[in-house]
């Protein structure tokens, strides 16, 4: 058989212009390679080959392109995890502390943004150096081999003990995709730190790094489940900033003021504690009284609780100022003192703004037992009632509440509707959500019946039990409008499971010793 270029040069090409010369030179040299390279033509469409019995090939690995994805990167993975633990070809190396971790420049600077600076910037003394000593803390050298692990396998494990500092490092080299998990692991791991007695240094990391997330977080955790982490030791580690940022909020979740107060007096107790007895620390800590015991809401307490406080030890020894603030709460409570507290409400309104009380004042218990028993569509109703308003002078004005609870949808049979024209046919309908409906028994004063509605949610995470989420609304409730809807409470589909999973599926949703409790509180908080 002649050679390819034999029969080139045996072919005549008729005379015709140089544009058709090309081409056809350009299908010749086409034809050969399909003919010599086993290869086809665009358009051509090759003839199955058969497949051997014990082929393992799939019809999606076979198709008419002839092509196939192979993905190794499980073994690329391997070969970088292996360089890892064997430590071969090492370029440069790490000192932590007392010891040396061998690594590869090229894994460090495609992880870490920081690395990449140090090692290809001539700008940083390092740059150039094959041994770098590192200045951690003590508890970032702890798990700082398990830092470097991640660079090479993508996998770490993350717990309440040493995700701070893990997330210390991720923020200090810019590990981005570690920060992301650490971040995710943190808000998801609240309750669990904080039964550990972790919030505090949670808080406090993400405030000065600017977690926002994690920060957010931790704050409305404490401040939902104040009286849980007031009986931490983790309590006394809450600097003063942070504690006053959390007593001075509105949707603090406490019995009631005197519960808050005697938490607060704990606190300001572990403090002087810490502060010594110094002239100097005896200073510091009454101002540091007066600085916390400003945003207690003396208006809210009872008259035969802001009698009761006067005995207390802490009163006693601070006279001048409790006196003062006390004496807000007692003209409130009186109708004859109405006109000298308007400069109060100007100045400090916050004192006569109830927070979120769980007494029987404001509050009402929803409780569901055995959840996954109801039948879809199931409604329950509870009754209740609650004050207009804390002042001692109007407690007589009261109001009466019906709550309609839909755990599992809401079911609108078709009807007929009969109106002056006639008849009219109303189709049936199904919605999937989770509704709270709110109706005003009693026929609303207009001045008097706005109010705040909060649902407290409760839930678990690692064993412990807590307040997950706060839902509210502000509503004006008319004789027009007495009913208040409040819609995808909780996610529907996170409540409500298939009923071959049920009741093995988890939900954080749902209480009790077996799972099966569903735990809301509804707080109404008068609006003036």
């Amino acid at each position: 058989m002649p050679s390819s270029s034999a029969i080139i040069h045996t072919i005549i090409i008729p005379e015709v212009p140089f544009i058709s010369q090309s081409i056809l030179l350009f299908f010749f040299l086409l034809l050969l390679r399909r003919k010599y390279e086993n290869m086809y033509v665009i358009g051509d469409r090759p003839a199955p080959t058969p497949r051997s019995a014990c082929s393992s090939s799939s019809d999606d690995d076979y198709n008419d392109n002839c092509q196939i994805t192979i993905d190794n990167s499980e073994n690329i993975l391997k070969v970088l995890k292996k360089l890892w633990q064997e430590q071969s070809m090492c370029d440069i190396f790490l000192k932590v502390g007392n010891k040396q971790y061998g690594a590869h420049r090229f894994i460090l600077c495609a992880t870490s943004d920081v690395f990449q600076a140090m090692l290809m910037n001539s700008a940083w003394s390092e740059w150039k150096e094959s041994h770098i000593e590192l200045q951690e803390l003590q508890i970032c050298e702890n798990v700082f081999y398990t830092f470097l692990e991640y660079f090479y396998t993508g996998k770490i494990l993350i717990t309440h003990t040493n995700v701070m500092p893990i997330l210390a490092l991720a923020d200090k080299y810019l590990v981005k995709s570690l920060t992301r998990m650490c971040t995710m692991y943190m808000c998801r791991h609240i309750p669990h730190a904080a039964y550990h007695n972790q919030l505090s240094s949670w808080l406090q990391y993400s405030n000065i790094c600017g977690h926002e997330r994690i920060l957010n977080c931790c704050r409305n955790y404490f401040k939902w489940n104040f009286e849980a982490v007031a009986n931490t030791s983790d309590y006394s580690n809450f600097d003063c900033d942070t504690f006053i940022n959390i007593i001075h909020a509105n949707d603090i979740v406490v019995h009631n003021e005197i519960m808050l107060y005697n938490c607060i007096v704990r606190w300001l107790d572990l403090q002087r504690i810490k502060l010594g007895n110094t002239e100097d620390s005896l200073k510091m800590y009454i101002n540091l009284v007066e600085s916390v015991m400003m945003y207690v809401r003396f208006p809210m307490m009872t008259p035969r609780e802001l009698a009761d406080l006067l005995l207390s030890p802490l009163i006693k020894q601070h006279k001048d100022f409790f006196l003062d603030r006390m004496a807000i709460g007692m003209k409130y409570h009186s109708s004859e003192y109405s006109e000298e507290l308007h400069p109060y409400y100007e100045k400090e309104g916050h004192l006569f703004t109830p927070r979120l009380y769980t007494s029987e004042s404001y509050s009402a218990s929803l409780n569901i037992e055995n959840f996954w028993d109801i039948q879809s569509y199931h409604t329950s109703t509870f009754v209740f009632s609650s004050h207009l308003s804390a002042a001692d002078h109007e407690s007589h004005k009261m109001s009466e509440w019906v709550v309609e609870l839909y755990p599992k949808g809401v079911h609108f049979k078709k009807c007929l509707w009969i109106v002056w024209q006639g008849t009219l046919e109303v189709p049936e309908e199904i919605l999937r959500t989770v509704r709270l409906s709110l109706t005003c028994r009693d026929s609303p004063v207009p001045d008097e019946m706005r109010v705040k509605v909060s649902v407290l949610i409760y839930g678990v995470q690692g064993g412990v039990e807590h307040v997950m989420e706060v839902i509210e609304r502000v509503h004006h409730f008319t004789p027009q409008h007495k009913i208040l809807n409040i819609d995808d409470l909780l996610p529907f589909h996170e409540l409500n499971t298939k009923a071959s999973l049920q009741p093995v599926h988890e939900t954080p949703y749902l209480i009790g010793p077996t799972k099966d409790q569903l735990k809301l509180n509804i707080v109404i908080t008068p609006i003036k």
